[in-house]
This record gives C-alpha cells, sequence and structure tokens, in this order.
C-alpha cells in the first residue's frame, strides 16, 4: 500500500509503498475515502524538518534536554546512534480520515466490515491507503453523512473540545482569535450553541468565510471595528469568552484576550500559540485561562487509547471518541457545515505536489482532502483472518539442530524494529560477515519500511505467518513491547528458529513454563535472551584480572534507574508488567554469571510507593548479592555501579567506563573510556556463531530460566514479606 512520509533529518516528503498494516485485537482495519490535511499542525510539522539541525534544536529544547540526559546515563556514541536513528527515518502525517473497515479485529462488535469510520490519531489516522484503528479512536458516521465530511472528524473534535473548556451559555459573547480551519469550526460550534461571536484574523478572506459561517462580526485584530463589535454585543463590558485558535510567535493574540475580555473572563489556548501573559492584565480582570488538550479526555492516555478501556460516562461525559461521534452527528444534521471549509481536493498521488503547494503558499487553502482511489475489488465480504501458529515438523530429539550450509549467510528475521533495535541491535548486525538481513516484521507499516530501507532487510511485512513458516530464515529476533515476548517465542521455537529475545522472557510463571514447554514439545533450545552485559569487555576483563574465587564472594549492584517520562509505555503495569520485571533481568544475569552460579534464595522490600527496590539474592556456595533498584536518585550520579568483594580483592564497576581491582595487585581500566560498551556486539556475535555452526548457545537454557524466575519471584517475595525459595537446575 502507500502512505505519505517524512524524513525529518533531510526534510524529504514522498509517497512511500509499505506493507499492509495487520489486524490486532481491539481495533479495525480502515480503507481510507478521505484524508484531511491539517493545515496548521502539519505544516509547522513539514516546516521543522526542513530547517537545519541546529534549528531544530532551538525549536524544540525539550528534546534537546532529553538528548544531553541520555549522553550522561548512555554515553555520546549510544545517544548519537539513538537520535540519528530518529531523525533519519519516515515519520508520518495526517491524524484526520473517513474510511470503510476492511477486517475487524477480536473484541470489536461494534461495526462491521463495509461500515464508514471517521478516524482519530497521529499514529492511526495517517495519510494511506490502510489504517489499523483502535476501538476509541474511530466512531461510525451517520447515514446520509459525506464521508468527505467525515474527515473533518479529528479537528472537529479539537474544536469541539476547545468550546467545551470555555462553558459557553446562551447569550454569552465569545471572541475567536485566529480564523484557520480550527477557528472556523470553533465559530460554527459557538453560534449552534447560542452564543454570539466575534472573530479576529489578519486575512480578510478568512474574516469573510467566519462572517458567513456564523460570526456576527469579524475583522483584523488591530481593526477598531473589532473592539466597536465587542463593545456593542457586550454592553461595554467585554467577551465572556476568548479562543486562541492561532500559531506563531506573536504574543498579540494573548494580549488581545487580555483587552477585550470582560472581569474574570475566561481565555482557551487550543492552538499553539505564544504565551506571555501580561501579568497586570490578567491579574486585573482575574482572568481564568485554560488549556484544550486535543480531542478531548482519554487523549495521550494509553489505556483509553490502545487498549480501549473507556471512561464511565457518569464520571467523564465527554471522552475523546464521544466527542468526535458527536461532532459527526452535529455535521450530519447541518449544525456545522464542512462544505466552504474545503478549499482543495488532491488525489493521494499527488500529495507531495500538494504539500509543496501549500508550504511555498502557491495553494491558498483553510482545509485540503486527499481522495484515495477505489479499489477494483473491496474485500468487504471476510473478517479479519486469526493469527495462527505455521504448521511446522516438530523434532523430537532435544537440542536438534538444522543442517544449513557452512558458506551460506546466517539469515535473520527481526519481529519488531524499535528504538532500541533500531539503535542498540541492527547496527551492529548490518556490519556483520555473513549476515542476510532477510525480513522484518512489524505490526505498523511504517516501521518495517524504516528498517527495511535503513538496514538492508529484503523484505518488510506485517505477517508474522509468513516469516515463521520460511524455512529459508535461520534465526528470529523478538525485539517487540514485553507483553509479547513470551508468546512469541514460543511460536518462533515451535517453528524450529533459533530465537534471540530481549529481555524479558517472561512476565509471569505461566508464560515461563509456556517457552519450556514449547522446547520440551520441539526439541529446539536454540534460545538467546538479550542479558548483553555479561558480554561488557569491561567487565570480562574485570572479571579475568580479578581471578579465580575460592570463597563466597558478597556483591552490591546499585542501578540508579530513574524516573520515567509520563506516557512511557513502561509504566503500563497491567498490560507489560512491573519495571523490574521488564529490566531486573539484566542485572540478576550479570551478578550470576560474575559468581558462576544461579540464585537458590530471594528476598525483596521496596519503598512504600514500589519505587525503590532492594532485593537480596543468595547462591548455592554462600555468596550474596544486594541489588538496588531505585528511580529516586540524581540524574548526575552513573546508572549503574557494582562492587563484587572475595578473599581479600575488591572488583569494581562504574557503569562500564571504569573498572578497577583491589587486592595484591591492583588494577585499574583507563581513567576514561570512549565508549560506555554493555556488551550488544559481543553478544550478537556469540548468538550469530552458535547459529552458524550449530555450537551451543552463549548461554544455557537453564540459566536463562533460572534468572528469569528469579526476577519474577521478586513480586511474589514483596507480596509475601518473605524470601522465596528457588528451585534448583533441572
Amino acid at each position: 500500500m502507500k502512505q505519505v512520509v517524512q524524513n525529518y533529518k533531510s526534510g524529504e516528503l514522498t509517497v512511500l509503498d509499505v506493507p499492509v498494516p495487520g489486524c490486532k485485537p481491539g481495533g479495525v482495519l480502515v480503507r481510507s475515502a478521505y484524508s484531511l490535511i491539517s493545515t496548521g499542525t502539519e505544516l509547522m510539522k513539514v516546516s521543522e524538518a526542513g530547517m537545519s539541525m541546529l534549528g531544530k534544536a532551538r525549536s524544540r529544547p525539550d528534546q534537546v534536554a532529553k538528548v544531553m540526559q541520555s549522553v550522561a546515563t548512555n554515553g555520546v556514541p549510544a545517544t548519537y546512534r539513538k537520535v540519528m536513528g530518529k531523525l533519519d527515518s519516515w515519520t508520518p502525517l495526517g491524524y484526520s480520515l473517513c474510511g470503510v473497515v476492511e477486517q475487524v479485529g477480536t473484541g470489536i462488535d461494534d461495526v462491521a466490515v463495509g461500515d464508514l469510520v471517521a478516524c482519530a490519531g497521529n499514529e492511526h489516522a495517517l495519510h494511506a491507503e490502510l489504517n489499523w484503528v483502535p476501538k476509541n479512536l474511530y466512531a461510525r458516521v451517520p447515514d446520509g453523512l459525506a464521508p468527505r465530511h467525515a474527515a473533518f472528524g479529528t479537528v472537529g473534535s479539537i474544536a469541539l473540545q476547545g468550546v467545551r473548556r470555555g462553558e459557553p451559555q446562551l447569550g454569552d459573547v465569545a471572541l475567536v482569535v485566529g480564523l484557520g480551519l480550527i477557528g472556523q469550526l470553533v465559530v460554527q460550534l459557538l453560534a449552534a450553541s447560542g452564543a454570539r461571536v466575534v472573530g479576529v484574523d489578519p486575512d480578510p478572506a478568512r474574516c469573510e468565510l467566519g462572517a458567513r459561517l456564523g460570526a456576527v462580526a469579524c475583522g483584523d485584530p488591530a481593526s477598531a471595528a473589532v473592539e466597536a463589535a465587542v463593545a456593542e454585543l457586550s454592553g461595554g463590558r467585554g467577551v465572556d469568552q476568548v479562543y486562541l485558535a492561532a500559531g506563531g510567535g506573536s504574543n498579540e493574540p494573548v494580549e488581545l484576550a487580555a483587552r477585550l475580555s470582560r472581569d474574570r473572563g475566561r481565555v482557551v489556548d487550543i492552538g499553539k500559540c505564544r504565551l506571555d501573559l501580561p501579568w497586570n492584565a490578567y491579574y486585573e480582570k482575574e482572568l481564568d485561562v485554560r488549556f484544550s488538550r486535543s480531542y478531548g479526555p482519554g487523549r495521550y492516555d494509553p489505556e483509553y487509547e490502545l487498549a480501549g478501556r473507556d471512561y464511565p460516562i457518569g464520571y467523564v461525559r465527554w471522552t475523546e471518541r464521544r466527542n468526535l461521534a458527536c461532532f459527526l452527528d452535529l455535521l450530519a444534521r447541518g449544525s456545522v457545515d464542512a462544505e466552504p471549509l474545503v478549499s482543495h481536493v488532491a488525489d493521494f498521488d499527488d500529495a507531495v505536489e500538494t504539500y509543496r503547494r501549500l508550504e511555498d503558499g502557491d495553494l491558498k487553502a483553510v482545509a485540503v482532502l486527499f481522495r484515495y482511489p477505489r479499489p477494483a475489488e473491496h474485500p468487504a465480504d471476510a473478517a479479519a483472518p486469526e493469527v495462527a501458529v505455521p504448521a511446522v515438523r516438530r523434532r523430537t530429539a532435544a537440542a536438534s539442530v538444522p543442517a544449513r550450509a557452512a558458506a551460506a549467510p546466517v539469515r535473520l528475521a527481526f519481529v519488531g524494529a524499535g528504538n532500541y533495535a533500531s539503535s542498540m541491535l541492527l547496527p551492529h548486525l548490518a556490519q556483520q560477515d555473513g549476515v542476510a538481513l532477510s525480513t522484518v516484521v512489524t505490526t505498523t507499516a511504517l516501521s518495517a519500511a524504516n528498517a527495511k530501507r535503513k538496514f538492508g532487510f529484503a523484505e518488510a511485512t506485517t505477517d508474522l505467518d509468513a516469516v515463521l513458516g520460511d524455512p529459508a530464515v535461520d534465526a528470529v529476533f523478538v525485539v517487540t513491547r514485553h507483553s509479547s515476548h513470551a508468546e512469541l517465542t514460543r511460536k518462533a521455537l515451535l517453528a524450529g528458529k533459533a530465537v534471540f529475545v530481549e529481555k524479558p522472557l517472561a512476565l509471569t510463571e505461566d508464560e515461563l513454563a509456556g517457552v519450556l514447554a514449547a522446547v520440551e514439545e520441539s526439541g529446539n533450545d536454540r534460545l538467546q535472551v538479550g542479558f548483553n552485559r555479561r558480554f561488557a569487555p569491561l567487565l570480562r576483563e574485570a572479571r579475568k584480572r580479578f581471578g579465580t574465587r575460592t570463597g563466597p564472594a558478597s556483591v552490591r549492584y546499585l542501578v540508579n534507574a530513574g524516573r520515567l517520562e509520563h506516557g512511557s509505555w513502561y509504566l503500563r503495569q497491567g498490560t507489560e508488567g512491573s519495571r523490574f520485571a521488564g529490566e531486573g533481568g539484566h542485572f540478576i544475569d550479570t551478578v550470576s554469571w560474575l559468581l558462576g552460579g544461579d540464585p537458590v534464595a530471594v528476598y525483596a522490600v521496596a519503598t512504600p510507593d514500589n519505587e525503590d527496590l532492594q532485593v537480596v539474592l543468595r547462591y548455592p556456595d554462600g555468596s550474596t548479592a544486594t541489588l538496588g533498584y531505585v528511580t529516586s536518585g540524581s540524574p548526575g550520579f552513573p546508572k549503574e555501579t557494582l562492587d563484587l568483594v572475595a578473599d581479600g580483592k575488591v572488583l569494581h564497576l562504574d557503569d562500564f567506563v571504569r573498572a578497577s581491582v583491589h587486592g595484591p595487585k591492583r588494577w585499574a581500566s583507563p581513567r576514561l573510556s570512549r565508549t560506555r560498551d554493555k556488551g550488544q556486539r559481543a553478544e550478537l556475535a556469540a548468538f550469530l556463531r552458535a547459529v552458524r555452526t550449530g555450537g551451543p548457545m552463549p548461554v544455557p537454557l537453564e540459566s536463562l530460566a533460572a534468572t528469569t524466575a528469579a526476577t519474577l519471584a521478586v513480586r511474589t517475595a514483596l507480596v509475601g514479606g518473605a524470601p522465596v525459595t528457588l528451585a534448583g537446575p533441572r
């Protein structure tokens, strides 16, 4: 299928061929009929992409701060790869469309194949021929409403939420500053609610349109006619609400709002304009400044938008989805008219030229629609197929290895191509001799297309079954979100593939049991979990310098994890498990490797909010390890520090940049390391060697299972308040 994308590094716009997105549970696959260009938001993004790197940095100081923090935590090389990987990628455009449901995912019963729906979201309602849209981001289009008008659903919801924040009442006087697409819709919604509206915009054509759509008066912000209209309509008291629907760097909108508002009036910010509030003016009138957050309650909440958990109507009357349905109803009943806003309709194939004309100013427009071609044959008579495990011949001999030509390259498939895969794994693999990147599989079409372009995959797809059933694929990398690791690993093992799965291997004991059952059923134990720290060159050198240990050891490992950003998927404990369940295996595996054994008991305590953990591990030879996993520390302190004490010696590791051994002979690494190498490259090389030669996996299966079991036992220990004894090796 085709999709409009932009490279944020170069600014290049193109219509790209990408795989069809998969139809996941909890949503529908929609074939686009019309999608709307947001001439404000999207053109701002397009303009930013054309800036120099310095210009991009100046426009996004929040992102610069994140980069600096990443440098402090991960070092310059890793941060550079991460940032360049994000910049030099195709990014999607679009967030408002109307289309026809082609497939229905499991758990969806409110629409059927063939229904017309309006869709929202800058990750789901894209300028693409097909989009997967979760339940709370689509609404059925009322009978009789034209698809080109229903495509306004998202921007209409933004305007509607802004009006709700202003709480207009019958007879109120309202001022709308900025008569672009959102402003014109706000004018109509206010007029429909019984308010008398004055519009402000420096463009005479937009003022004329605002007057036609319901404003009592419209004019230039510097015009005396605007103040005269406000004085006449309000009896000299000023407007009840001001709706800021303007963009740009001028502070004039907020100054105008203060001048024309009545005492204790409301100022609602809908657009993205400068908000340098003149203190005296706002203080003297005690103005109520409010922000309107996009489409309404539910926006930016992954539990609502992605997991489909609705808010009870008794507590949240107007959610994101209910705003979308309400706006569509207003369109269908004629209370709002979208047709006068349509300045231009372009064929989807002409998307790049349309953006160019808009950016250059050749095309003056309030709203522009893309019109999509109708498929010659519309597959509207079949529901979405369920993903099934491919039929494979299962082996019964334990640890059997499929034959492969010695000189043939190792053919790899990636399931998932997110930030970690793109910055920490694929750059190393792309440089490896004797490796062929065969296929990348993702649920979103664009991430697969990005990985194919950047790393040279032969194919990009959203069809997992095809990859698992491909006999030419030697190994599968599972680099998806944590909740899917165990099931994808299980399927790949049953399909006879060698598997590299990023941590964690499993989030529950049942998931771990399922993976081990797949090993037993198939006889395929070709599994590696991404516990990379044991492969870190600096740590391996330090252990070598420490020498052979004769007595039990004591280990202290402090992980200064830091706080997560709001909205991080790591915070979705209901679906993705706790943060420690996802990350803790890294550190337990490192300690177990250092001590040469697997833990036999686990004890854990935590602060009341469970943010800071202290985990105590006991090993068969009497060694103990205390693992501190904390989020309340300073970001300026190293992320990982480790001390191993035994036999009159101390090994110290300082965040994988310095290490030392204190004993009869003292050793210290160079004071400053150029890179913070946590072992990914060496780990991948060891895995590829095992796949190529048929030799043992880099880490024994028993150790992978023991580390995972110990990580999961931390939760049990926290709940029970007592040590948890772990079963010995099988």
